[in-house]
């Protein structure tokens, strides 16, 4: 009898334990930065060694065919943050810049936006970022914090706010010279050729310019053109940092064993939390350039420091993996890997080596609507819950997270507004075949660029282009001589009518279907074009987050850990570290 009030009591305690793991899961979501869908064993590589990201495809789901809502970095986060379209909340650009460039700019995701971090909070997760952010810190002032991770229901923030550049590395080039170079000739030419012309026409009388008016702006123009001196040559210490919450630790960022700093503060997090739910968001500055890898993974690789890069990463989801093992949370908790786009072809550093990662068979990459931009690598694994060593060909997007870790929170999906994702656990699970996305938009910055329709009734996944980048060269796999495409103008080729691809017979995009190969050619058009007028209804006016205004450096909420006169610099970060070490 006892024996029997024993198995009973066991048998409830497990039952208690999975309800719990089910109801209420630890959820893990990882993020590269530029990584190509091509550079993981997983999709295909037979060259980097990811053995930790293939282990997730083993023991989960593989998506093969998961779309980034963006190919750029901010819009792309914003969306995966919210599961809506960046178009909605205002992070999608008109003006030629997507992203933001500056730590003090007024951009960012607004705080009417509702993430999946703040519902998970509510529900009594402990939250925390670690790595990249990439979607605002201030509003009005240095100190507003308005759209800083803590501002979006993280508990704890540990990384930068803006992005790794290459600027931020030394001997690594700059991002911007080239740009600043081109933007700035011509105005400096014409400012230069009016102040002349107006002094000779004072000169010889012909034109009455009082000379306090030339002096003004003589003195403006130089102001601005040393102020924009001053700040690119100190743009490594006033944007390349690193915060702790509010703090800011390290400044500027020093990239000496920054993976393992990443991993560690990830690893201890999970060690703070292992008696209640936890969501962790771990972004990786890996592979966006500036690249760098600590000396035990530097020329480790067959691919060159790029390479070297992915590998670090996967040691560091490795060491992830293993914390979950060493605290017995691997069966309770759900780990995404992902990226934020695909792999930026355009990337080769100063000396011809290759820089940015490899697509596979996908053409384009970041920044274009080119499968090579957007169809990322989609790996989820929950042993016991979901399918293990499964592969799902069904259009996804990184936008269904947020459906699906707030419904496993069990919090209410927002009823106030439009949510573009959907969950993905019923797909995962294996209880449907289907994807629920019927439509998909793929949006270069604000401009609607090409529309992914899966038919429910068919295989076919029809692709409608109505504008593709312009290469340069034109032979070319990218936009090498502007390092990456842009939406508008002379940028593009229009389409009428639209390209069309059957992305089921043509993954590569290499022939555009035409009335004579396809015979239901304009009938798809037509369903397409009522989709896209649908979609557009939908919409409505927001305050734009990546205006000029918003993007702009404003000198007010430039953040500083000492002063401009000791050039923003502190350490405190190395400081912590010595100390843990004398202490140890």
């Amino acid at each position: 009898m006892r024996l029997f009030l024993f198995l009973i009591i066991c048998q409830c305690a497990i039952n208690s334990v999975k309800t719990h793991s089910a109801s209420s899961p630890n959820v893990i979501l990882l993020m590269a930065d530029d990584l190509g869908i091509g550079d993981l064993g997983c999709y295909g590589n037979r060259t980097l060694r990811t053995p930790s990201i293939d282990r997730l495809a083993e023991e989960g789901v593989t998506l093969t065919q998961h779309i980034a809502a963006s190919p750029l970095c901010t819009p792309s986060r914003a969306a995966f943050l919210t599961g809506r379209y960046p178009i909605r909340s205002g992070m999608a650009a008109f003006s030629r810049v997507g992203v933001f460039l500056f730590s003090a700019s007024s951009g960012g995701l607004p705080s009417e936006e509702i993430t999946f971090s703040k519902l998970l909070k509510q529900r009594g997760y402990a939250t925390a970022l670690i790595g990249k952010w990439h979607l605002g810190m201030n509003c009005e002032s240095s100190n507003d914090f308005c759209h800083h991770p803590l501002s979006h229901g993280f508990d704890y923030f540990y990384g930068l706010t803006v992005t790794n550049f290459r600027d931020c590395k030394p001997g690594q080039g700059s991002v911007f010279l080239k740009g600043v170079q081109k933007s700035l000739v011509i105005p400096i030419e014409i400012a230069g050729i009016t102040l002349v012309s107006l002094a000779i026409a004072q000169y010889i009388g012909f034109l009455k310019v009082p000379f306090q008016a030339l002096g003004y702006c003589l003195l403006i123009a130089t102001i601005s053109l040393v102020a924009l001196v001053f700040f690119f040559y100190h743009f490594r210490h006033l944007n390349c940092f690193l915060m702790r919450d509010h703090q800011i630790i390290q400044q500027p960022l020093s990239y000496e064993n920054l993976t393992q700093r990443l991993t560690k503060e990830a690893v201890q997090f999970i060690g703070r939390n292992t008696n209640a739910p936890f969501l962790l968001v771990l972004s990786y500055l890996h592979v966006h350039t500036a690249l760098h890898a600590s000396k035990d993974f530097r020329g480790k690789s067959k691919h060159g420091l790029y390479g070297d890069a992915v590998e670090e990463m996967d040691w560091s989801v490795g060491q992830v993996l293993d914390v979950l093992e060493k605290y017995n949370l691997s069966d309770k908790t759900l780990v995404y890997f992902t990226s934020d786009q695909g792999a930026h072809v355009e990337e080769i550093s100063s000396s011809g080596e290759v820089h940015g990662g490899y697509n596979g068979i996908y053409k384009g990459g970041k920044s274009m609507n080119w499968e090579g931009g957007i169809r990322v690598p989609g790996l989820l694994r929950w042993p016991g819950v979901i399918q293990a060593g499964v592969y799902i060909d069904e259009p996804t997007s990184n936008m269904d997270i947020f459906p699906t870790v707030v419904k496993l929170a069990k919090a209410q999906l927002p009823s106030d507004r439009i949510i573009d994702g959907h969950d993905l656990i019923p797909l995962l699970q294996g209880k449907v075949t289907r994807s629920k996305h019927e439509f998909l938009f793929h949006y270069c910055n604000a401009y609607l660029n090409a529309v992914r329709w899966h038919p429910g009734n068919s295989g076919s996944v029809w692709k409608v282009f109505f504008f593709t980048p312009n290469f340069s060269p034109e032979d070319s796999n990218g936009c090498y001589d502007s390092h990456v495409c842009f939406c508008h103008g002379g940028f593009i080729t229009q389409h009428d009518p639209p390209l069309l691809f059957d992305l089921s017979r043509d993954p590569e995009e290499k022939v555009p279907l035409t009335p004579e190969t396809e015979s239901r050619f304009y009938e798809i058009l037509e369903v397409v074009h009522l989709a896209v007028n649908n979609h557009m209804r939908s919409l409505h006016a927001v305050p734009d987050q990546l205006s000029w205004d918003n993007l702009l450096w404003k000198p007010w909420l430039q953040l500083c850990c000492s002063s401009l006169l000791q050039s923003c610099y502190c350490d405190y970060d190395s400081e912590e570290s010595l100390l843990e070490v004398h202490s140890g």
